[in-house]
């Protein structure tokens, strides 16, 4: 019965990771051209949702910007004679009316300049990607277009290419290099994110709920992941 039990339990998770591995080619047009076959190993549905969150922490750390700075007790201008002796007086003794717990005085622990940036293991940012593009094509997120070819460099006519790939929400295009006039046509939609595939990392697909990648960069994105 347990034997039984565990293959039930086996067949219930092939169930869970199994993904549409056989995408189809959209031209600008929104009509099917062609087909493309993903590797199983990379694409096997598997989301490690550990990895995707040390993932995005790290690449959000690394865009922080520490822009807050508070001047120390030697860096507040003033102070450079001690307020009085130092016995004698019955008061407690001062080296510099700058120090933190007067008036007027430097900060203790204040703000300084830091890179709060860090790096993941090599491996680990690239199985963070995985996982990523694996939760997007269980959503059937991802939508492969020959080539990202503007007739002019409008973003009425980009936008037109959007919605006959019938993609809405927060969207990335990914192409393989990029043209100035889907740069310049791309600019002023406000869900719209354009990139280059060699530089799309686990964060990025994350932030959009579709895909529209280019055929040729998710072809080299694929061997990159191998």
């Amino acid at each position: 019965m347990r034997e039984i039990k565990k293959m039930k339990i086996k067949r219930v998770e092939k169930k869970m990771t199994e993904v549409k591995t056989r995408l189809s080619v959209y031209d600008l047009g929104g009509k099917v051209v062609d087909h493309i076959n993903l590797d199983e190993k990379i694409f096997d549905g598997r989301v490690n949702k550990t990895l995707l969150y040390e993932a995005k922490k790290m690449y959000e750390a690394n865009k922080r910007q520490c822009i807050g700075v508070a001047k120390t007790r030697a860096e507040v201008s003033g102070g450079g004679a001690k307020p009085w002796r130092q016995k004698g007086t019955g008061r407690a003794r001062v080296g510099s009316s700058r120090n933190p717990i007067w008036r007027h005085g430097g900060a203790a622990f204040g703000p300084r300049p830091r890179d709060f940036g860090y790096l993941m293991p090599k491996k680990a940012a690239r199985g963070a990607l995985i996982s990523s593009l694996n939760a997007r094509l269980k959503e059937n997120g991802i939508k492969p277009v020959v080539k990202m070819e503007l007739s002019e460099a409008k973003t009425k006519v980009f936008s037109s290419v959007l919605s006959k790939l019938k993609v809405d929400g927060k969207i990335l295009v990914v192409v393989d290099k990029m043209s100035p006039e889907v740069k310049r046509a791309s600019g002023n939609l406000k869900n719209v994110s354009l990139m280059e595939g060699r530089n799309i990392n686990a964060r990025d697909v994350l932030l959009n709920e579709c895909i529209v990648v280019e055929k040729e960069a998710l072809l080299k994105l694929v061997e990159r992941l191998k």
